[in-house]
């Protein structure tokens, strides 16, 4: 049953009449739990919020898979309003970015002009960006293009996901660029041909590039809500004498706060991602697909009264 509803919300995240049905009826249905708002000054507060509760952020302005060069260009000066916004309001956050969301599949020469304009910026507002790993027909050029921009701005990291095959090569090739990597589980719908379809060899495999990574002294976003791999990840940093300064728990916005806490209170930095934006319905799909036990919650909140 839960396979059956992972597809579904994978299928869903997809489909564009749902997502024009969703942005009509704005962020309900539990999507609030999720999403940090449907503009930028909603998306400002929640990051206040975290902050002043010892907690850092990460910002995604919410789109991909665009199919024109002037929304592309849109997506891209939202991008650089949300650097701007970083640095006028002082806030501890980061910008994390989908390279389709600025052109990538319409073309990488104008995926790359776009990027360079947002790192030029991030430059200038000195704030790290993160360009997010996508699904697998995107993870080469995805790759390709940070390892290129590597060689000419220090604020940019990417993404590696642990249901990949390809993953510990790449995590061994990207240790050549010191990359700062967000390690995460992937929440894509993949084939058996190029990932894990078992989900104890995702968990192992995302041990094994937890500790790779770790101890190639390369700092790591441990994006995970599992606490086993949480566990290890601890063991490994003290086994080693690695220091927290060194990496940090990653953690997405409305799930698990209580353990987001329990870690800040142990002395770890933890990050929560933060999507914002009106192109929030495939994120959120893809949250109840990773989760299917999420759609209790939606269901419980669809029928409170004056659920958003």
């Amino acid at each position: 049953m839960e396979a059956l509803l992972s597809k579904t919300f994978q299928n869903l995240s997809k489909n564009s009449i749902a997502n024009k049905m969703a942005k009509k009826y704005g962020l309900r249905f539990g999507a609030k739990r999720f999403v940090a708002g449907s503009n930028l000054e909603q998306a400002v507060d929640c990051v206040r919020e975290l902050n002043s509760n010892g907690m850092l952020a990460m910002l995604n302005y919410l789109g991909e898979f665009t199919n024109s060069k002037t929304s592309a260009a849109e997506t891209t000066e939202d991008l650089l309003r949300t650097l701007d916004a970083i640095k006028d309001h002082q806030l501890n956050c980061y910008l994390s970015i989908k390279l389709t969301s600025i052109g990538l599949e319409i073309g990488e020469d104008v995926c790359s002009e776009n990027l360079q304009r947002i790192l030029d910026k991030s430059e200038a507002t000195d704030t790290f960006v993160r360009l997010e790993m996508e699904d697998y027909s995107n993870c080469q050029k995805t790759l390709d293009i940070f390892k290129e921009m590597k060689t000419k701005y220090r604020n940019i990291g990417t993404v590696v996901q642990a249901y990949l095959y390809r993953t510990e090569n790449d995590i061994n090739d990207l240790n050549n660029y010191n990359a700062n990597l967000r390690l995460v589980k992937g929440a894509y719908n993949e084939s058996s041909e190029v990932a894990y379809p078992n989900k104890a060899d995702v968990d192992k495999n995302y041990k094994n590039i937890i500790t790779t990574h770790l101890l190639n002294g390369n700092y790591a976003g441990i994006a995970t809500h599992d606490d086993d791999a949480i566990r290890h990840t601890i063991r490994v940093a003290e086994r080693n004498e690695i220091p927290k300064n060194n990496f940090e728990f990653q953690m997405l916005h409305g799930i698990r706060p209580e353990l987001q806490k329990q870690l800040r209170d142990e002395g770890y930095k933890v990050r929560v991602y933060l999507p914002f934006g009106n192109e929030w319905f495939g994120y959120f799909m893809r949250r109840l697909a990773e989760r299917p036990e999420n759609l209790t919650f939606v269901v419980k909140n669809t029928f409170k009264k004056g659920a958003v």
